[in-house]
C-alpha cells in the first residue's frame, strides 16, 4: 500500500468534512430558531414576528443551499477514495446513509420550498408545520449520519463473515441505539443550537450598535439569549454523557485526551493543564482536580481510567490473538470444512482488526516479529498532544458560551439593549462556535486514530487503489470550488444582513418604531 495515498485520501476527506461542517451547525440551529419566531408569530399574530422570520429564514436559505452542495461530494467520496472501506463495511455503514437520504433530506428538501414560497398561499398555522417539518428534517439527517460515524466508533450490532469476508449487520437496533452514537448526536446538534444562537446575536447586537432595525434586533436577541443559554448547557451536560461513553468504547482516546500515560488509582484526577511529551511518555507540570476525572468517566468512586502505558499492553495482547484469527481464516479461504480453523476463528474473531494493524509492516501478519507486535501496539495511540489541547480549547470556549449566553440572557430580560461593550463583544465572537465546532470533529476523528472502523479495520487499509496525483488534483479542485463557494455564501450572507428584513406592510423597521395598531406594542426600551 502507498500511505502517502492514505494520508492525502485522508486530508481530502477532512477538508471536505470541515468545510461541510461550516454550513451544518449553522443549518441546525436556524431551523428550530425559526420554528420558535414562527410559533411566536402565530401565537401573537404580531406581524413583527412575521417579517422577523422572513428574515432569519433568507439567511437560514442561503446557509442551506451551500451545506447541501458540500455534503454530497462526501457520499461520493467513499466509494471513490475510500473502496475497500465501502466493500468492507458497506453493508452497515450504508444503511443509515441510506435512510438519511431517503427519509431525512427529502423530508427538508420538499419542504424547504414551501417554506419559502407558501408565505402567502398557506395557513399561518400550516405554514408553521412547514417549517417545523424542514427543521425535523434538518435534524434527523444530522440523526443518521451520526448514527453511522457513531457505528464507525463503537462497532455494535455487525459481525464480520469469514464465508463472505466483509462486515454484515446482525442486530440493527443496536446501530440503531447505539450509546456513542446517540450520544454524539444529542451533542452535536446542542452544538448546532448554540452556533446559530452567536450567529443570530452577533447580527442582532450589529444592528443595534449601529441603530438599524432595532425592533427586530431586540427580539431577535431575546430568543438568541434564550435559546443559547439552554443549548450551551446542554452542550456541556452531553459533552460529558459522550466521555462517559468512551470509557466504555473507545478506551485509548480518553487516556489521550487527558495524557495519562498510567493507570491512576481510583477515582483518577482531571488534568486541567500539562505538557504532553510523546517522547518521554509523559505529561509535564500537571495542574489536576482530584476525583474529577474517575467520577465523570466512570460514574463512581471505584472506577478506573486505564492509561495509555497499559492500554498498549492489552492491545499487544489483541494483536497476538489476532493473530491466530488470521491464520485460522487463511486456513478456511483453502478449506471452508476446516471445523478446527473455524473454532480457532470463532475464538478470536473480535481481535482479527488488531492483526490488520500489522500490514503496515509486513504482508502476512503471522509473521511479524515481537518488535512489529509492540509497534502495531503503540500505533494504537493517537497523537496525544494534539487531542490533549483540542479537547480542553473547546471545552474552554463551551463553559465560555455558558456565561456569555447567561449575561445576554440577563440583559434581555431587564432591557438593556444599550450596553455598548457587551454588543461589540456579541459581534466579535461570532466565529468562535464554528472554531469549537471544527475542533470537536477534529478531535473525535483525529482521537480515533489508527481505526476507521474502531477495532475492526485500520485506516491505511480502507483507501482505493489511486495515486498520489489523482488525489492531490481532487484535493486542489475541492479546495478552490468550496473556498469559492464559502466566499460565494459570506458575500451574500452580508449583502442579506446590510439589506435587511423586508415588512409586509412597507413599515420602516430600521427606526425601531411599531404602530401600536397593529395588534402589538413597542419592548418597554422603544
Amino acid at each position: 500500500m502507498d500511505l502517502a495515498v492514505v494520508e492525502l485520501s485522508r486530508l481530502q476527506f477532512a477538508l471536505t468534512a470541515m468545510y461541510h461542517f461550516l454550513f451544518v451547525p449553522l443549518t441546525l440551529g436556524l431551523s428550530f430558531m425559526l420554528v420558535i419566531m414562527e410559533s411566536i408569530y402565530v401565537i401573537t399574530e404580531r406581524e413583527i414576528w412575521r417579517t422577523i422570520t422572513r428574515f432569519w429564514a433568507r439567511l437560514f436559505g442561503i446557509n442551506f443551499v451551500l451545506g447541501v452542495a458540500t455534503g454530497l461530494t462526501m457520499e461520493f467520496e467513499f466509494g471513490m477514495n475510500w473502496s475497500y472501506y465501502s466493500h468492507y463495511v458497506g453493508d452497515i455503514f450504508g444503511a443509515p446513509l441510506a435512510i438519511e437520504g431517503l427519509m431525512a433530506f427529502f423530508l427538508e428538501a420538499t419542504f424547504v420550498g414551501l417554506m419559502f414560497f407558501g408565505w402567502d398561499k398557506l395557513s399561518k398555522q400550516l405554514h408553521l408545520l412547514v417549517t417545523f417539518l424542514v427543521a425535523l428534517g434538518s435534524n434527523l439527517s444530522a440523526l443518521w449520519i451520526l448514527i453511522a460515524n457513531g457505528w464507525m466508533q463503537n462497532p455494535v450490532g455487525s459481525r464480520f463473515n469469514p464465508d463472505t469476508m466483509r462486515m454484515e449487520v446482525v442486530d440493527f437496533y443496536s446501530v440503531l441505539f447505539n450509546p456513542v452514537a446517540q450520544a454524539k448526536f444529542v451533542h452535536t446538534v446542542s452544538a448546532g443550537y448554540v452556533t446559530a444562537s452567536v450567529f443570530v446575536l452577533g447580527i442582532s447586537a450589529w444592528y443595534l450598535l449601529r441603530g438599524r432595525y432595532t425592533a427586530l434586533a431586540k427580539r431577535s436577541l431575546t430568543v438568541a439569549a434564550a435559546f443559547g443559554l439552554a443549548s450551551s448547557l446542554s452542550v456541556v451536560v452531553l459533552g460529558d454523557e459522550s466521555g462517559y461513553a468512551l470509557t466504555d468504547h473507545q478506551k485509548m482516546k480518553l487516556a489521550a485526551i487527558e495524557a495519562m500515560w498510567h493507570t491512576e488509582k481510583a477515582p483518577a484526577g482531571l488534568t486541567l493543564f500539562g505538557l504532553p511529551s510523546v517522547k518521554d511518555r509523559e505529561t509535564r507540570y500537571e495542574i489536576k482536580i482530584p476525583y474529577v476525572l474517575g467520577l465523570i468517566s466512570t460514574r463512581s468512586l471505584t472506577g478506573q481510567v486505564q492509561g495509555i502505558n497499559e492500554l498498549v499492553l492489552h492491545a499487544q495482547e489483541r494483536i497476538e490473538s489476532g493473530k491466530l484469527a488470521y491464520g485460522a481464516l487463511e486456513d478456511l479461504k483453502a478449506d471452508r470444512t476446516n471445523a478446527a480453523a473455524r473454532a480457532t476463528f470463532e475464538a478470536n474473531r473480535s481481535n482479527l482488526g488488531y492483526a490488520m494493524l500489522l500490514k503496515r509492516y509486513v504482508p502476512d501478519p503471522r509473521n511479524a516479529t515481537a518488535d512489529q507486535v509492540m509497534q502495531a501496539a503503540w500505533d494504537t495511540v493517537p497523537n496525544v498532544p494534539v487531542t490533549f489541547w483540542l479537547f480542553r480549547l473547546m471545552a474552554g470556549l463551551g463553559f465560555f458560551f455558558i456565561g456569555f449566553f447567561a449575561l445576554a440572557f440577563y440583559y434581555a430580560t431587564v432591557r438593556r439593549f444599550d450596553v455598548k461593550w457587551f454588543l461589540r463583544a456579541a459581534v466579535i465572537i461570532m466565529p468562535l462556535p464554528w472554531l469549537a465546532a471544527e475542533m470537536g470533529w477534529v478531535l473525535a476523528e483525529y482521537g480515533r486514530q489508527p481505526w476507521a472502523i474502531e477495532g475492526v479495520l485500520p485506516t491505511f487499509l480502507g483507501a482505493s487503489s489511486l495515486t498520489v496525483a489523482q488525489v492531490w488534483t481532487t484535493i486542489a479542485a475541492f479546495t478552490l470550488l468550496y473556498s469559492a463557494l464559502a466566499f460565494i455564501e459570506v458575500r451574500l450572507m452580508l449583502a442579506a444582513i446590510r439589506k435587511g428584513p423586508e415588512s409586509k406592510r412597507g413599515r420602516d423597521l430600521a427606526s425601531g418604531i411599531e404602530p401600536t395598531d397593529a395588534g402589538y406594542a413597542p419592548l418597554p426600551a422603544e
